[in-house]
């Protein structure tokens, strides 16, 4: 029988457990989970206590993306249905920032589809990121593609000086198994984007999609990276299989059980202790009636909606979160005014080719 106590003594210490001790407890039968949430339930608790960090997502500029991500609802080619509309002004960010507050987050993410922001929606993003901070206490992150080259590092720049406090630009896959799910870009450039944005100040939100055809040893990889790459933010997505989408058939997640998230959870906290675990997409759908237990695991959520999917509703988050005796982190502190679900549309518009991104959840 393994010692759980041991590797939470060696993770409490510093210590980085191998790749073959994380693929094991990966690979734990469903009988002995349990144990695994409870080592990493210790060492949540030993960093974050009883507290979870609440995010609000709002998606700002939508469905309108030339990348080919075969997760994403809003990718080229995808038949979804989605709202298309292009970035909304300062002020609409800044309303739905107020909800957020209101909502209780201390999070307010702020979402662009494309493959990397224009110089005039990095300064949109910007305006808004100062209108946000002279009227509520929310940090600010921003998700807004690609920040390559010069041009790329001098956008994170102007957008920490702005006032934006952390970037999210997920891994989402391992780098050998990148090209199966996106042609248009590479895993390359999304460690570029990450490095540009930590130089500029930024902290980094990065983290992955499980569900996308890779293999156990891969996810231990990513996990692995990520705590190399010193991500403060670590979103753990499970895969929402969209109809429309290239992956949107379930034939990647027909093996997922909430016993085998629940297990990935726990390998990503022993191995990124001290990085905000955030449990999110795709937790309602495959955690379904042992989902209270993710929050035993991670210590941060995204409060109600994603981008384009609906999460269980914020009154059912604030519920969990009581039920299991947390309590929301430092910050608006606990649930207000509901958020709106979506922000209304404006008229659709075509896509263009130089305002382009993998959309993904962060």
């Amino acid at each position: 029988m393994l010692n759980m106590e041991s590797y939470v003594s060696r993770v409490l210490n510093g210590e980085v457990l191998t790749h073959a001790e994380a693929l094991t407890l990966l690979n734990l039968p469903d009988t002995d989970t349990l144990r695994l949430v409870d080592a990493a339930w210790q060492v949540r608790r030993e960093y974050f206590q009883d507290r979870v960090k609440v995010n609000v997502l709002l998606n700002a500029k939508s469905g309108i993306c030339a990348e080919d991500c075969h997760y994403c609802s809003q990718a080229r080619g995808a038949d979804t249905g989605i709202p298309r509309y292009r970035v909304m002004e300062p002020h609409e960010m800044l309303a739905q920032a107020r909800q957020a507050a209101q909502a209780g987050a201390q999070r307010y993410c702020i979402v662009l589809a494309g493959r990397g922001g224009s110089w005039p929606e990095v300064e949109t993003v910007a305006e808004a990121t100062r209108l946000i901070k002279a009227e509520t206490s929310l940090e600010v992150c921003a998700c807004m593609g690609l920040l390559l080259g010069d041009e790329g590092r001098r956008k994170a720049e102007a957008l920490r000086a702005a006032g934006v406090d952390a970037y999210n630009h997920n891994l989402n896959t391992h780098e050998d198994h990148y090209e199966n799910i996106c042609s248009t870009h590479t895993y390359a450039d999304r460690t570029e984007t990450l490095t540009h944005a930590a130089q500029a100040g930024m902290s980094t939100c990065s983290g992955v999609i499980i569900g996308m055809g890779e293999t156990p040893e891969q996810i231990i990889d990513l996990a692995l990276t990520l705590r190399a790459r010193n991500a403060d933010s670590v979103p753990v997505n499970f895969l929402i299989p969209i109809d429309g989408t290239e992956l949107g058939d379930q034939g990647t997640t027909a093996h997922f059980t909430p016993w085998y998230c629940l297990r990935v959870l726990s390998v990503f906290r022993l191995l990124n202790p001290r990085a905000e675990l955030r449990a999110s997409a795709g937790r309602e759908i495959h955690l379904r009636s042992l989902q209270p237990l993710a929050l035993l695991i991670a210590n941060s959520i995204f409060l109600g909606n994603y981008l384009t999917e609906e999460g269980q509703g914020e009154s059912a988050d604030w519920d969990m979160l009581r039920d299991l005796g947390l309590r929301a982190a430092a910050g608006n502190g606990g649930p207000g005014q509901p958020v709106s679900a979506k922000p209304a549309p404006t008229a659709p518009e075509p896509a263009r080719p130089d305002h382009v991104q993998p959309g993904a959840v962060g």
